[in-house]
């Protein structure tokens, strides 16, 4: 077999995926599996800012296991990508030179392996959107399927499946949704075995999990009667942390008040109020659309969710946490979440001890989802069920790293494949000595 390696350089952890394939293999589907995933110790590399030597130490433990996956005489031929995803763009927007810096180190640690690096880049969100959804739909066989004819087909009956993908920094729905899409900026073409997709794809930076939380508390202190204090209705009642100023207003996503002083120290105290959590995250929102328009939030043009859809990293995290997985109804997600959520801090750690560093975030996350997919996406009671919330398919993690080494390897042609049938060598052999034998 041979095999490919790709890093997902997200914003808050980076992980080596290592997939493999057959070479002698058609290029079907179904035929890239993935063989291990290795995770980064440590932040994403967009953290090492002032350390970008870091960024590229960070990865050697990881390189180190594939070289023992991959068979050293195939080594060289293994393509190696990097593909940094909102918190590498977030970073570029403050800083492009200490962005350019954390990559330099970074291609320079890859590039100490005998592997057949191609670079490391930023994915605009309409690629990361777009290679999700190349991803899943490869992975469910909706592009192409192998026939009992033994023929490659488009298969007739199958719908493509939309992808929903919730990161640290960014968050992005992708589609196809049976209307023209009006708005240029928000679609993807793609042209897969044959068939043409035309796609609705956006992305929204700054709300993915760790950015929006940050963005909620500091609309929450900047709310608050006391400059030293913050009541946070989405924490537990009886959690209490200390924040420096410093660290709620290092991102480009928050804004902080004209007098910021860093070193100033903040104090959260959870609330556990379920309903002002609520109202709280829907500001953080604008869900107002323009005349005659169809939108998603913040003005972004969005035509009506269509078709089943797969949401997978943070959205099925937290889902899988609270038992949410499997296709329950929109009211009984909604009362285990408002149930989950009016419980104190010690009844929690008491249930979960071994959830602790993340304990206190799951009610804002989880309202947070249904915030993100009901009020802006604009999902509903009669859609909600199209949704399945999912870490894998066909043995695979989801995300849009294999849709970026397959689209990179060119492993999806654009026409349709031929149909060849093919036999053993041995029986070719036999069956050419068995005419050969009858006409003597």
């Amino acid at each position: 077999p041979q095999y490919g390696l790709v890093f997902d350089a997200g914003s808050t952890h980076t992980a080596l995926y290592i997939y493999q394939w057959p070479v002698d293999k058609e290029n079907g589907t179904g035929i890239v599996s993935q063989v291990e995933t290795c995770t980064v110790s440590g932040p994403g590399i967009s953290s090492y800012a002032d350390d970008p030597a870091g960024a590229g130490a960070s990865l050697k433990p990881c390189l180190d296991e594939a070289m023992k996956i991959v068979p050293a005489e195939q080594q060289r031929e293994t393509p190696a990508y990097l593909g940094a995803t909102a918190g590498m763009r977030l970073l570029r927007e403050q800083n492009s030179t200490k962005a350019e810096q954390v990559f330099t180190e970074v291609a320079k640690a890859i590039g100490e392996y005998p592997v057949d690096f191609h670079g490391a880049q930023i994915l605009t969100g309409k690629e990361e959107g777009s290679f999700g959804w190349i991803t899943i739909n490869y992975l469910l066989e909706t592009l192409i399927k192998f026939s009992f004819a033994e023929k490659w087909e488009h298969p007739q009956d199958a719908e493509v499946l939309g992808a929903l993908d919730l990161g640290g920094a960014s968050t992005q729905i992708t589609f196809q949704p049976g209307v023209t899409i009006e708005d240029k900026n928000t679609s993807a073409f793609f042209r897969l075995y044959g068939t043409n997709y035309s796609l609705y794809t956006h992305s929204y930076l700054c709300y993915g999990q760790t950015q929006a939380l940050k963005m909620l508390l500091a609309a929450l202190h900047q709310g608050s009667p006391s400059p030293q204090q913050i009541a946070h209705p989405c924490y537990p009642k009886g959690y209490q942390e200390n924040i420096t100023m410093a660290d709620l207003y290092d991102s480009p996503c928050v804004h902080a008040p004209s007098t910021p002083s860093p070193a100033q120290v903040l104090m959260v105290m959870g609330t556990g109020d379920p309903t002002a959590c609520s109202s709280a995250i829907q500001k953080l929102f604008n869900f107002t659309c323009g005349a005659n328009r169809t939108c998603g939030f913040n003005g972004v043009y969005q035509p009506p969710v269509r078709g089943q859809f797969f949401a997978f990293a943070g959205f099925y995290y937290t889902f899988h946490f609270l038992n949410l997985t499997s296709q329950q109804s929109l009211s009984d997600v909604n009362s285990t979440i408002q149930t989950f959520c009016k419980k104190n801090w010690a009844e929690l750690v008491e249930t979960f001890p071994q959830e602790k560093g993340y304990l206190h975030t799951y009610c804002s996350m989880a309202i947070y989802i249904l915030t993100l997919l009901l009020d802006g996406y604009k999902f509903n009671e009669h859609t909600w069920s199209s949704i399945h919330f999912s870490r894998q398919a066909a043995n695979t993690d989801i995300g849009w790293t294999l849709g970026f080494m397959l689209n990179l390897t060119n492993m999806i042609p654009t026409e349709a494949l031929e149909h060849v049938k093919g036999q053993q060598p041995s029986l070719w052999a036999g069956a050419v000595s068995f005419i050969v034998l009858a006409i003597v």
